[in-house]
Parts: C-alpha cells; structure tokens; sequence
C-alpha cells in the first residue's frame, strides 16, 4: 500500500470513530505511520486531506456497489441504506460541508466535488439496471444524504428502519419515473 493511501485510511479511521475533532495532522500522521512532513506533501491543508478522504471513501463504496457478486445480489435500496449507515463516511461527509460554511474558498471545491460525486454515482445505478437522468441522480443523491444523517443523528434501529424504507421508495420512484 502507497504512503498516500495509509494516510487516507488512517485519517478515514480517526473520522469514523471520532469525527472532525480527530482529523489532526500529528494524529493522522502517527496513525498511518508517516512523518507529518510526509502527510503535508501529500495534503497542504486539512481541508486538502478531508476532500480526498472523501473521495477515498465514495472510491471504495463505488468499487463495493459495481462489483459483481456470484451470491443474490440485495436489493439497490438495501446497500445504499448499508452506506447511508456508514457513521465514518456520514462524518466526512459533514466535516466537508462544514468546513465550506466556514471558508467561502471551499465552496467552488464542494461544488466540483457533488458534480463528481453524482457523475459516479450514475454508473453505478446503470450496473444495477436504473438508467437516471442528472436530476434523478441529484434527487437520490440527496436522499441518500439526509438519511445517512438524520441515522446518524439519531443511532437506532428505528432510524435504520426508516432509512431502508425511505430509500427503497426513492428507488422505486425513480425506477418508475425512468421508464
């Protein structure tokens, strides 16, 4: 494994068990078992290393949702309520967009980084047979995201309930709507 890429799982691991509070350069260094300067060449700033945590973490969920799998494959709304439950993933997903309402500069980086996000998002839906205009995808995209925190929020079975049930009418919305 690459330098870049222990440091993006280990700052990953502070957020998931931590938060934003964790996401400090010493921390993140010694976690990944880097000297800090190490972790400043790869990231200048932390908000340089919380955006590729980010797309590190969408990377792997992406990776995860596109792969073929010999077993039954579950239901599109059951994995994406799997993700939306991803406490680390929901964090740094709120540690980004609270780090843009506090720099304005950050905001043309969110921006680009939601148009990212949705353009990969689209291929992964089309693996699973839902071919989705942009404003489906944003309209899933968006779902996706306020149950992952309204879940996160409030951590019981349930939110979890609600999410599935929330994300499998989202889907089937979208699917009928597609057609």
């Amino acid at each position: 494994m690459d330098v870049r890429t222990r440091i993006l799982d280990a700052a990953l691991g502070l957020l998931a068990r931590g938060g934003m509070q964790e996401l400090t350069q010493p921390r993140v260094s010694r976690a990944a078992g880097v000297r800090q300067s190490h972790l400043t060449y790869y990231f200048p700033t932390r908000a340089d290393l919380l955006q590729a945590v980010a797309r590190h973490s969408i990377d792997a969920l992406a990776a995860r949702l596109r792969k073929p799998q010999r077993a039954r494959r579950a239901p599109l709304s059951d994995e994406l309520a799997s993700a939306a439950a991803d406490k680390g993933r929901v964090r740094v997903m709120l540690g980004l967009v609270s780090a843009a309402d506090r720099h304005s500069r950050l905001k043309p980086r969110m921006r680009r980084f939601v148009r990212e996000l949705r353009g990969r998002m689209a291929p992964v839906f089309e693996a699973r047979g839902l071919r989705l205009d942009p404003a489906r995808v944003a309209f899933l995209h968006t779902v996706i995201v306020g149950t992952a925190v309204l879940q996160l929020a409030r951590d019981d079975a349930e939110a979890r309930r609600e999410a599935r049930a929330v994300l499998k009418m989202a889907v089937k919305t979208c699917t009928a709507s597609s057609r």
